[in-house]
């Protein structure tokens, strides 16, 4: 029984220092960043170009780019709780509670023949939110799996290693 809880205490650990990694570090920067090139081109050049769109492309253009901000802003608030834990403000299980808020499946883009309608740039935009959302769902899921659903494994380490392979492939 000590044994088990000293598991997960460890595997509890081994999760927090996910968050303060320089890979979570860069995804955060990441998303951050595109978050703001995203709202500067939607309040900018995005404007003018859906202006000049046929009216069947500039429905999907407006679906799109609701779509693509609602994805941005759900992804932001999973970073944020994660920024959070690593800067010791919660902790992983307080964040583990706050993120049943956060949809991370929120958002799919619409079919690919009308996405290829739409301007390069919000094209780009769509394309690369969807990236740091496969990227961000799977580092979720190696923080948040619980113990009891980790299969066992004779060697202790290969879990851990595992989660750290999921963690960083891209």
């Amino acid at each position: 029984m000590a044994d088990r809880s000293q598991s997960e205490s460890a595997l509890v650990l081994f999760s927090e220092r996910l968050t303060n990694s320089a890979a979570f570090g860069v995804l955060f920067r990441e998303g951050m960043d595109l978050v703001e090139e995203t709202a500067a081109y939607l309040d900018g050049d995005g404007r003018t170009e859906a202006k000049a769109l046929e009216r069947s492309v500039s429905l999907t253009y407006a679906t799109e780019s609701m779509r693509l901000t609602t994805r941005l802003m759900q992804l932001a608030s999973w970073l944020l709780l994660h920024r959070a834990v690593k800067e010791g403000e919660m902790t992983l299980t307080q964040a583990n509670r706050e993120k049943t808020k956060v949809k991370l499946t929120a958002a799919d883009p619409g079919a690919e023949d009308m996405i290829a309608k739409l301007p390069q740039q919000l094209q780009d935009l769509i394309a690369r939110s969807m990236s740091l959302q496969t990227r961000v769902r799977r580092l979720d899921t190696t923080i948040h799996t619980p113990p009891a659903e980790r299969a066992p494994i004779g060697n202790p380490l290969v879990p851990q290693l595992n989660r750290l392979k999921a963690a960083f492939e891209q």
